[in-house]
């Protein structure tokens, strides 16, 4: 014998398969929409500490250029650099530091700190002079000071 479905559980049955696509739909988009944004998170913070790399590598160039500069003459010496003012939109600074600890350096090596202020990037380059540095000077990214004052060697920002 066959039975005959009322009209009543046909509509039931439609509305349940509607509300299920509509359902699984929005779990599948807010899924996606998380995980592009960690993505995009991810590549803004690789995309920094490259950009910072790449700017330390050239201080510690010019503060090399500053201290054989120094180590030749008596005078003072300054070189006025120009760098971003921004890495992956936003702001960072540099500092000096001494004895830094972090990848690939033991502490006992002296470095420039590159801080970015947006995100939690942190990269340590290392330096090495025969002058004496002043730890501690800083500046923030743009156009940089390399100061020699005849005692020491520091960085400032240019004002």
């Amino acid at each position: 014998m066959i039975e005959r479905h009322t009209a009543r559980d046909r509509g039931v049955s439609i509305t349940v398969t509607h509300v299920l696509t509509i359902g699984i739909t929005t779990i599948l988009i807010a899924g996606l929409l998380t995980s592009a944004g960690t993505m995009l998170e991810t590549e803004t913070e690789r995309s920094t500490e490259a950009s910072l790399e790449t700017i330390g590598e050239r201080m510690a160039d010019e503060i090399g250029n500053v201290d054989q500069i120094a180590a030749t003459s008596t005078d003072n010496v300054t070189i006025t650099t120009d760098h971003p003012r921004t890495v992956a939109n936003s702001r960072y600074t540099v500092e000096l530091g001494e004895d830094c600890e972090a990848p690939l350096l033991d502490g006992s090596t002296d470095c420039l700190i590159l801080t970015a202020s947006n995100t939690n990037v942190v990269v340590h380059v290392p330096i090495e002079t025969e002058e004496d540095i002043d730890y501690g000077s800083s500046a923030r990214g743009g156009t940089i000071e390399i100061v020699y004052d005849g005692s020491d060697i520091s960085i400032r920002s240019w004002s």
